[in-house]
């Protein structure tokens, strides 16, 4: 049987999330260059788990992924982050990961969620009811990176005659 938990980071566990943000973003083939330009953008560092809400998923005692969010602005949350170890993705603990984060936000005063999307997860982000928002100019030159939003208190459905 799996032994399998979410848990509240602690500071001594940035170092473990650092390394997965980094191995999930090369999972999607992207260079070591590129890895190195976005080197603060993927180190959590214990200052941010500090000040960001970041959770983590133990497999049988292993972190494997984590997500973490912070108050944007008064009634709006970001989800900041959300990285799966390479050898579990596509095997349903992104969702599971985004069910707790939910789940946590729910009786909150938040009404909206917003991210910024890697182009390669606006899929997986729209099953969970996120729409991209506008495109925002990436650190490369020519390269966007959707900014998307979901509604938490109004659901809207698409109209098809």
């Amino acid at each position: 049987m799996m032994d399998m938990k979410i848990i509240r980071s602690k500071k001594t566990d940035s170092e473990k999330l650092t390394e997965i943000a980094k191995k999930a973003k090369a999972f999607w083939g992207y260079s070591e260059e590129l890895i190195k330009l976005w080197e603060n953008d993927l180190t959590i560092t214990e200052n941010y788990i500090k000040k960001s809400k970041t959770y983590h998923i133990e497999k049988d005692e292993t972190i494997i992924g984590f997500y973490s969010f912070f108050e944007q602005e008064p009634k709006v949350v970001c989800l900041d982050n959300v990285f799966i170890k390479p050898d579990y993705i596509g095997k349903g603990f992104g969702r599971i990961l985004m069910e707790d984060f939910f789940k946590k936000i729910k009786k909150t005063e938040y009404d909206r969620v917003v991210l910024n999307s890697d182009p390669n997860a606006v899929s997986f982000y729209e099953k969970f009811g996120f729409g991209t928002l506008m495109l925002e100019p990436a650190k490369i030159e020519g390269r966007f990176l959707p900014v998307m939003i979901k509604n938490l208190k109004l659901e809207i459905s698409t109209f098809k005659p």
